[in-house]
């Protein structure tokens, strides 16, 4: 049958008989049926595959049929939807034969399934499971027998099936990720003993799944969840509530993240866990939480600010000493024993910041996550003792400086200790340092599940599951690195040139006074600390904030060069230049046609045609169009005396229109 001879539906027809059950894609309940689809032998080897229950243990709970597949063994025992086995199993039979189709070269034996194909289709679908397995040092339970094995096929599909059906019911929970890894890892260990004829050790009998029964899956597991999540979206009061004061998905999904979820949770689900509570007692947020503060402009952007501060205390102890350029300042040793003071203020600041992380992140504190409580006051501790040893030994240096009244060998010793100490301060930094230049060797650290590797950074950071082994590769770690270290080096020049030099001078002026009688109240008498502070406020304020700008000019800098050699907005080559402005004489004096003729002869324009029509025909079967809109986009057959191709008519109605304008027109004029 041609495709104009294919008959077309009327509004209101009812189906074809034969197609009485309803389905997506593929009538795969009915193999026999004429549907173009069943056609291909990858189709059939699929659907073969999936109806080799074999010597499978029938359900006991449902009447067992020849004619079901390891869908409806897997939805009879897990108590899966009817309408959810039929949408997965025509799912998996389409990825299943695109898979086989691309094969090259194909398979021998075309109407079978390649066991290249579903393995690899497993793996790829079991990859999260796997990857989740192997973080929380849990055994996966796909227990797949050995390559030779005439049962290894049929149950590669049960588990792929399984964790299809549960992706298919599990309705809000794909958006935890990790929550359905916990599901399946519980249902593949229940299947595990249904196929090794597991006794239960309570009943005396065969294992049978804790979700089995009509809507089990739906009730047992989904329906808790789902509660649990719709009470957090309560009291959310529709985003106005604080976000320590409720759970979204992240934090649902993170809970899974950590052993505790097999402790308190368990397997049948327990519904008494305080995972489950929407109360007080429930579990609050595992890996991040959001306090509207503005102490978040400190603590997001710390690294910055702590490079400020303490650059800007080394350039104003530098930039006393008044020389001409701060490298001779360097030279004396009164200079480099004050620049000293700058791990002093670096301990410190490091204690604001471990106050800062305790004060916006406290609510995640609680009874599962008392670790992440010790690690918070730890820091403090750690950062104020650095800060007390450092001040110690420093003041250590001046008064054996101080009772010698020179820098003898004894200070000099002094200072060593306070450089030893200063050195393992700065160890973790240059630790970091190392692992931003050779980022393969931190990606290779955070991709390990080694409890090795967890002990030594739990210090640093909250371990995670997504998100490791991301980052950036040499090359453009190296480029980072000289885009901040040109922004950087020119910040820092004319803020030491500009800004902090020129006010020592006047500065020195002020402290020298002596006598002067001011108008405002006087704080500190017989000093001109006042004065000082209003004549370096305001270039402290602009030495902050100007980052920004030279941020700002840099990055355009950057931009336009990397649009100038990637030739962004512009031409391809003078050629392509020349090729046009011929084009454009030619159109402009009539010397060329300004679209080439297509004729109907052409390979390309007969496809064309063909490919066209058939998708106008299919929208009219599907009720889409009516037949005078057929009419109107389809194609008209090619004729022996027309040689070029003949283009639907909706797409003539402009040139119609202009046509009849200028027949119009010269009507008129004469």
């Amino acid at each position: 049958m041609t495709l104009r001879q294919r008959p077309l539906p009327t509004r209101g027809r009812g189906p074809d008989p034969q197609f009485f059950e309803p389905f997506n894609i593929i009538p795969i309940h009915n193999i026999l049926i004429d549907h173009p689809s069943l056609r291909y032998p990858e189709v059939r080897a699929a659907t073969s595959a999936i109806s080799a229950a074999g010597d499978l243990r029938k359900p006991p709970f449902s009447p067992w049929h020849d004619n079901m597949d390891l869908l409806d063994w897997l939805g009879l025992f897990f108590g899966f939807q009817g309408d959810n086995v039929k949408n997965q199993r025509e799912n998996l039979v389409l990825h299943l034969a695109n898979s086989q189709m691309r094969l090259q070269p194909p398979p021998a034996a075309m109407d079978s399934l390649d066991s290249g194909i579903l393995h690899r289709f497993q793996q790829k679908l079991l990859k999260n499971y796997t990857s989740w397995c192997s973080y929380l040092g849990k055994k996966s339970q796909v227990r797949l027998p050995k390559r030779h094995n005439p049962n290894r096929q049929r149950n590669e599909l049960l588990y792929v099936c399984l964790y299809l059906l549960i992706w298919g019911e599990a309705a809000n929970l794909r958006f935890a990720p990790e929550c359905l890894c916990y599901i399946y890892h519980h249902m593949a260990m229940e299947l595990n003993y249904i196929l090794d004829d597991h006794i239960d050790e309570n009943t005396g009998q065969l294992f049978v799944p804790s979700t089995r029964g009509q809507f089990g899956f739906l009730n047992n597991i989904v329906t808790p969840f789902y509660v649990t999540i719709k009470g957090e979206v309560g009291r959310s009061r529709n985003g106005t509530a604080p976000h320590s004061a409720w759970r979204n998905y992240d934090d649902i999904n993170e809970y899974f993240w950590s052993k505790r979820c097999f402790q308190r949770i368990k397997w049948p689900i327990d519904i008494s866990s305080n995972f489950f509570f929407s109360g007080d007692q429930r579990v609050g947020k595992t890996g991040f939480v959001e306090q509207r503060t503005f102490w978040n402009v400190f603590r997001s952007f710390d690294r910055l600010w702590v490079l400020l501060i303490l650059f800007f205390q080394a350039a104003t102890i530098v930039a006393w000493e008044r020389t001409e350029y701060p490298w001779q300042a360097l030279e004396t040793r009164d200079v480099q024993v004050l620049l000293l003071t700058i791990f002093i203020t670096w301990a410190g600041l490091r204690f604001v910041q471990s106050i800062l992380d305790a004060g916006t992140q406290y609510s995640l504190v609680s009874r599962d996550t008392k670790l992440l409580g010790v690690r918070m006051v730890l820091k403090s501790m750690v950062a104020l003792t650095w800060t007390i040893v450092f001040g110690v030994f420093y003041g250590r240096i001046w008064s054996q400086k101080n009772s010698d009244e020179m820098w003898s060998h004894e200070a000099n010793q002094r200072i060593l200790t306070f450089l030893k100490a200063a050195l393992v301060f700065v160890i973790p930094e240059l630790l970091a340092l190392v692992l931003f230049i050779l980022p393969w060797i931190r990606n290779v650290i955070e991709e390990a599940d080694w409890t090795i590797l967890y002990f030594l950074t739990w210090w640093f950071h909250t371990r995670i599951f997504v998100g490791r082994g991301v980052r950036e590769g040499l090359i453009n770690n190296v480029r980072y690195t000289m885009f901040w270290v040109a922004v950087l080096a020119s910040k820092f020049s004319f803020s030491y040139f500009l800004q902090i030099k020129p006010l020592v001078g006047p500065t020195r002026a002020l402290l020298n006074l002596r006598n002067v009688r001011y108008r405002w109240h006087e704080f500190f008498t017989s000093t001109n600390r006042i004065a000082v502070v209003v004549l370096w406020l305001p270039v402290v304020l602009i030495y902050l904030v100007d980052m920004q700008i030279w941020y700002t000019v840099f990055s355009s800098l950057a931009g336009s060069t990397i649009g100038l050699f990637s030739h962004i907005g512009s031409e391809a080559t003078v050629v392509h230049k020349l090729r046009d402005a011929i084009h454009r004489v030619k159109l402009r004096y009539g010397l060329g046609r300004p679209y080439g003729k297509i004729e109907s002869s052409q390979v390309e324009a007969t496809r064309f045609a063909l490919i066209w029509n058939e998708i106008i025909i299919t929208m009219r079967e599907e009720d889409l169009i009516s037949d005078r809109e057929l009419e109107l986009m389809e194609l008209p057959p090619n004729c022996w005396d027309i040689k070029v191709i003949r283009w639907p008519c909706f797409l003539l109605c402009n040139e119609l229109l202009l046509a009849l304008s200028q027949a119009r027109a010269l009507a008129e004029e004469t």
